[in-house]
C-alpha cells in the first residue's frame, strides 16, 4: 500500500538535528552567470580541422561570501584555454554564482557546505554554458570533465594550514 504524501518515513523521522534543533537546509535561491567571456583570436583559421586534439587547461576556483544570517553567495569561476601549435585557439572564463540559504548545520559543517556542495550543485550549469560558449564559438561543445570539490576544499584548508605554520621574523 502506499504511503500518503504528509506522512514521514521512519528515517526522516529520526534525521538528526542541527545544534539549534532545526533539520539542516540547503536550498538554491538563484543562479546566475556574472561573468562570461569567450576570445577566439584566430579565428577563422583556428576553426579548421587538426589531425592532434588541442592542450586544453581548466582552472576552477571557488568563493563564498556571506549576505545575511543564512543567505550566501557562491561563485564558481572557471577559466578554459585550448592551445595548438603555440598559438590559443580559445579562451573561455566563466563565473557562475548562485545565492544559497543555508540553516541549521553545525558551524563546523558550514565552511564543507558553502565550498563543496553548493559549487556542486552549480557546476553542471556552469559546465552547459562553457560548452554552449565553446560550439557558438565554431569549436566542438567544451564537455568539462566532473570536478571533485571535496579534494579541492581538501588541498585549500592544507594549503591555508601551511600559511598559517610559516612565520615571519
Amino acid at each position: 500500500m502506499a504511503k500518503k504524501p504528509e506522512e514521514k518515513t521512519d528515517a526522516a523521522k529520526e534525521a538528526p538535528k542541527a545544534g539549534n534543533g532545526a533539520q539542516p537546509a540547503l536550498n538554491v535561491l538563484t543562479q546566475y552567470v556574472k561573468d562570461l567571456s569567450f576570445e577566439s583570436p584566430g579565428a577563422p583559421q583556428s576553426l579548421r580541422g587538426r589531425s592532434e586534439a588541442p592542450a586544453i587547461n581548466i582552472n576552477v576556483n571557488v568563493n563564498a561570501n556571506p549576505l545575511g544570517e543564512t543567505d550566501y553567495d557562491v561563485v564558481l569561476t572557471l577559466n578554459a584555454k585550448a592551445e595548438a601549435e603555440g598559438k590559443v585557439l580559445f579562451n573561455v572564463e566563466l563565473v557562475y554564482g548562485g545565492v544559497f540559504r543555508v540553516a541549521g548545520f553545525p558551524q563546523e559543517h558550514m565552511l564543507p557546505v558553502l565550498f563543496i556542495e553548493c559549487p556542486r550543485l552549480l557546476f553542471p550549469f556552469a559546465r552547459q554554458v562553457i560548452a554552449d560558449a565553446t560550439r557558438a564559438g565554431g569549436f566542438p561543445p567544451l564537455m568539462i570533465d566532473p570536478i571533485d570539490f571535496a579534494r579541492m576544499f581538501q588541498q585549500r584548508v592544507a594549503e591555508e594550514q601551511a600559511k598559517g605554520q610559516v612565520q615571519v621574523s
